[in-house]
């Protein structure tokens, strides 16, 4: 490909003053250079422009590039969106699973000039009235399918609310070839599917579908990169989710009003349980973020220094559901991130901007302290901003939490331990406690988070425990029974805050290590005579953690009957 990124952001326009391109040498022969022909317009026109036009352009704090997502407060005026699918194939309408509006591909015959002014009536047909003279001036003369026209389209095509879409014509070149998209949105069918198959839903159970429909749905919106969102981000979420099932080669990019973020799924061919996530934005690097910082002005990435602004690529990992991992609503983690420079589109790998710890723990701090002047979506309903007041401070330990808790949960053993101490330290301080009286409701729905995140660490410790990998190290069976016995012992006390998902993890781990074959066979069957002292020990210890799966189990079964007569009572 011949276009250099120096071109694309250098010039106000990709088009001179009579009209001519500066992209007629453009050849793009894979979805590859596809996509990164697309990343060069879109981060031009879709982040780059508005954030030089508008004086308080929303820019991104890098925890928001962080999972979970947070839900969007609003949608932020001037800001563009659109979304677009990209195919390593010609278009068959009729075959075709989603509405648009045919384009045609340029030809090499005397129809040329009626196959563009078809497209241009097409184009017109769809634009706001007020945008149609200035496109007549602007492109009618045009191939407005050809892709070296595509930059001057795409500010038409920003201001229509549906898709379009790009795709080879006969001869294998990729060019515009449909507007007004609609991509298919089967979204109760996608859920209920998903949820059986997470064994979060029985078939025909509607209890167990109200109880647990939030987290399908939120589980299966971050697979593909979101939160529960708008329409668009939704389509294009399950669109890509069909296609990638279909054994497409494809490409879906999505840009948000709301999250000002160029989010995009794609998959050339490879075969893997779901498509590649990657998200672009404009992000301000916190002050404190000095590693970071020095290593952008070093080289020369910053699009805006005084104001530490970069062009931030976040690239994910998702994760298949396992329901007796503690963290099992960790659908994506952090695979890499990378910095684009401005101009010439040269990449700084994996410059750790959204995943800094000491960063994270400084935001903690900010918070307690009030601090903290950034603003948080609580309870997805209500922005709360700064941390001036007790309440505040409140709301934004439990988006924190909700937001956190399975890093806090999955982190180093000194990161958990001063976090477990600042929050302490602010939330069980006697001094608080006729301040959070009279906010008892909320002040009980923070502890519970935290309860839960204290519990859930054991669990997690249990797991390495079972694996029989802990701290490093490879645990002898002796050693793992110990383990999981003092761990188990303790945890039994803590269960005054019950979460039923941890006790059923609980009880699924034990099982596991008590059903270990060669463990029953070495250890259990065999005659006690013939055991040494370490594998007596290793009995008596199998014993006790058989009594406490069994304790936990007889827990797990007084909750769900006090739980029925609650129901009973209230019917």
């Amino acid at each position: 490909m011949n276009i250099r990124w120096k071109d694309a952001f250098t010039q106000s326009e990709f088009f001179g003053k009579d009209g001519e391109s500066f992209l007629d040498d453009l050849s793009i022969t894979s979805l590859q250079q596809l996509k990164h022909f697309l990343d060069m317009v879109h981060i031009r026109q879709c982040l780059i422009r508005p954030f030089q036009e508008l004086p308080d352009y929303p820019l991104l704090e890098p925890r928001e590039l962080l999972p979970s997502f947070d839900p969007d407060p609003w949608e932020y005026e001037g800001v563009p969106g659109f979304s677009l699918a990209a195919f390593d194939r010609p278009l068959n309408s009729f075959q075709e699973i989603f509405q648009f509006d045919l384009l045609y591909p340029a030809a090499r015959n005397t129809k040329k000039d009626l196959r563009a002014a078809s497209n241009v009536q097409s184009m017109l047909a769809r634009l706001p009235r007020r945008l149609q003279d200035s496109f007549r001036a602007r492109l009618a003369r045009m191939d407005i399918s050809a892709l070296n026209n595509y930059p001057a389209v795409l500010s038409y095509l920003l201001q229509m609310d549906r898709a379009h879409v790009l795709a080879r014509n006969d001869e294998g070149s990729f060019h515009l070839a449909g507007i007004y998209a609609s991509f298919p949105s089967d979204l109760d069918s996608e859920i209920k599917r998903f949820g059986l198959r997470l064994g979060k839903f029985a078939m025909g159970d509607s209890a167990s579908y109200e109880q647990n429909r939030l987290f399908v749905y939120q589980y299966l919106m971050e697979l593909y990169g979101f939160p529960i969102a708008s329409e668009r981000r939704t389509s294009s979420a399950l669109f890509s989710r069909s296609l990638h099932k279909m054994g497409e080669r494809f490409l879906v990019r999505v840009h948000g009003q709301s999250d000002r973020t160029l989010t995009t799924l794609f998959n050339y061919g490879e075969t893997q349980p779901y498509p590649h996530l990657e998200k672009i934005a404009l992000v301000q690097i916190d002050a404190d973020q000095e590693e970071a910082l020095k290593i952008i002005a070093d080289n020369g990435y910053f699009l805006d220094a005084k104001r530490r602004v970069i062009i931030l690529r976040v690239t994910y990992s998702q994760h298949r559901f396992d329901p007796n991992n503690v963290r099992q609503d960790r659908a994506l983690s952090v695979k890499s991130q990378d910095v684009i420079h401005p101009l010439t589109g040269q990449i700084l790998l994996n410059v750790n901007v959204v995943r800094d710890l000491t960063n994270l723990f400084l935001r903690l701090n900010d918070i307690v302290r009030g601090e903290y002047t950034g603003r948080i979506v609580f309870k997805r309903s209500e922005t709360v901003e700064n941390t001036d007041t007790d309440e505040k401070r409140l709301k934004f330990l439990y988006a924190w939490l909700s937001k956190h808790q399975r890093r806090i949960i999955g982190y180093s053993d000194e990161f958990y331990a001063n976090v477990i101490k600042v929050l302490e330290g602010y939330l069980l301080s006697p001094d608080h406690y006729e301040v959070f009286e009279h906010m008892h409701d909320l002040y009980q729905e923070v502890l519970e988070k935290f309860s839960y995140i204290q519990q859930a660490r054991k669990v997690r410790t249990l797991e390495d425990i079972s694996s029989r990998s802990y701290k490093g190290e490879r645990l002898t069976y002796r050693r793992m029974l110990s383990e999981a016995v003092s761990l188990l012992h303790d945890l039994k006390f803590e269960i005054v805050n019950y979460f039923g998902s941890l006790v059923s993890t609980v009880i699924a781990l034990g099982e596991s290590m008590l059903n270990d074959r060669y463990l029953i066979h070495n250890y259990i069957e065999r005659p006690e005579e013939e055991l040494t002292p370490g594998g007596l020990e290793v009995r008596k210890n199998y014993g006790r953690l058989v009594t406490l799966v069994d304790e936990f189990k007889a827990i797990r079964k007084l909750r769900m009957s006090a739980e029925e007569k609650m129901e009973e009572n209230h019917v």
